[in-house]
């Protein structure tokens, strides 16, 4: 569906729990969020987003594009709605429940995100935290399995010969390698990332986009991406929501965005010139 204002498939109408049936699927319905009462970031969100491939949000700073990113995985509170994730509402989780929600969620962060003081492989480790106990995890025992799993993921990403060095003596493209591996370590069922490129230059932003579209193909991992660049968006995604005013006002394929959608997303025309 491409026309402006559209919304995806079943997403009008009926329980989330029952509009998506595949494992890695998403269905949110309603979503609403207030930092400040009143004043809606996200005015009602209704989406299916299904299990496989990447799915790119764009829209202008304060749309609410890394919000609604932030509300499936309760980094931010939903204010209402719902998030119906493998049978449950994420928005209603609380305590284990959320926390084993969040092992089958990974994230890819803006700013990294990483332990400075730790090593790359120790980075890396981090993303099985959720799979092994507290005391093992202060003693650092994590499996020979997921060890092995880790300096494979490093090769994969480049980063072989860093895999002692420390974290904050990297390069930021090389951070955001080891932000890709660490959540590809989780073995996550969806992958969020909130605009994972905007602190890179143009040639290193390509790059990572290609290290994340085929680790998470080649993984069947789906993805949410938040993303200001409209062109990586058109050029990795299968499919595009723009956002404007808390809203999704165009859902659809990457060759049917145009650009008068982009003038209703960012409002005016001058910067397509």
């Amino acid at each position: 569906m491409t026309a402006i204002g559209a919304m995806t498939g079943a997403a009008a109408n009926g329980s989330g729990q029952a509009g998506m049936t595949g494992t890695r699927s998403l269905s949110i319905r309603g979503l609403t969020k207030e930092y400040v009462r009143g004043k809606p970031v996200l005015r009602g969100i209704s989406l299916d987003i299904a299990g496989q491939g990447i799915t790119a949000i764009i829209g202008p700073s304060g749309t609410g594009k890394s919000t609604l990113i932030r509300c499936i995985n309760r980094l931010v509170e939903p204010t209402a709605g719902e998030i119906w994730f493998q049978g449950m509402d994420l928005a209603r989780l609380r305590g284990r429940s959320l926390r084993e929600a969040r092992r089958r969620i990974g994230m890819v962060f803006q700013e990294y995100n990483l332990v400075e003081r730790l090593s790359v492989m120790e980075n890396l480790l981090c993303g099985r935290l959720g799979y092994i106990s507290p005391v093992r995890a202060w003693l650092r025992r994590f499996d020979p399995a997921d060890i092995e799993r880790a300096f494979e993921l490093l090769d994969i990403v480049g980063l072989g010969a860093f895999a002692t060095q420390r974290a904050d003596a990297l390069s930021g493209g090389q951070r955001q390698r080891v932000g890709i591996a660490r959540a590809v370590m989780q073995r996550p069922d969806l992958l969020l990332a909130d605009e994972p490129t905007s602190s890179l230059d143009p040639k290193t932003s390509v790059e990572i986009m290609e290290l994340m579209a085929g680790l998470t193909a080649q993984h069947d991992i789906p993805v949410i991406l938040n993303i200001h660049n409209v062109e990586l968006a058109k050029r990795f995604a299968a499919r595009i929501v723009g956002m404007a005013g808390g809203h999704v006002v165009f859902d659809g394929l990457p060759a049917d965005l145009r650009d008068d959608h982009l003038k209703q997303i960012y409002g005016g025309e001058g910067w397509l010139e």
